[in-house]
């Protein structure tokens, strides 16, 4: 005949409230009928109430030992994670800011060239579409320089737009 062992009830508490694993699967763990661990749980008050913070240190874990794809082996902190994805981040701002730049020089040509375009009957129609196209196209380049450069607060979008059209209206 087998002899009976007496559960590791304290391993079974633990591993109950950590909510890691399923109440079956904890008690094939520790040779208990799942049935009784819960009648246990409900009778000691126990609450699997650990789920979310074992899943944020498991996270956090996770996060600060990530084995690089290029380095096998070698740990990736969370600075050097940061460094690299801000060094990305960095070189992608500095290429849109040299592009807005391009776009600026072209709203500059195109705002020269209407200042000094004579206006007929003919070309009159032309005329206000261009510039329609011009300040519609100096608004966005303003805009996007004004986030490029972090000039706004987050939310002040719609403050630089109307503050943009009023610089343009007086001009």
């Amino acid at each position: 005949m087998t002899e009976k062992t007496t559960p590791d009830w304290e391993a079974i508490e633990r591993a109950y409230r950590a909510g890691s694993l399923s109440i079956r699967a904890i008690g094939e763990l520790h040779g208990a009928n799942h049935a009784t661990i819960l009648k246990r749980a409900k009778k000691n008050g126990w609450e699997r109430d650990l789920t979310e913070q074992v899943r944020a240190a498991t996270q956090r874990k996770v996060t600060t030992s990530v084995t690089s794809g290029t380095n096998k082996g070698s740990l990736v902190t969370e600075a050097e994670i940061v460094a690299e994805a801000s060094d990305k981040a960095a070189s992608l701002v500095i290429y849109h800011r040299g592009s807005l730049e391009l776009w600026q020089n072209i709203a500059t040509k195109l705002s020269v060239f209407l200042a000094e375009a004579e206006i007929t009957d003919k070309n009159h129609g032309d005329f206000a579409r261009s510039l329609n196209a011009g300040v519609d196209a100096q608004l966005k380049v303003i805009k996007a320089q004004r986030q490029a450069y972090n000039i706004d607060e987050a939310g002040d979008d719609d403050k630089s737009d109307t503050v943009t059209r009023i610089e343009l209206v007086a001009m």
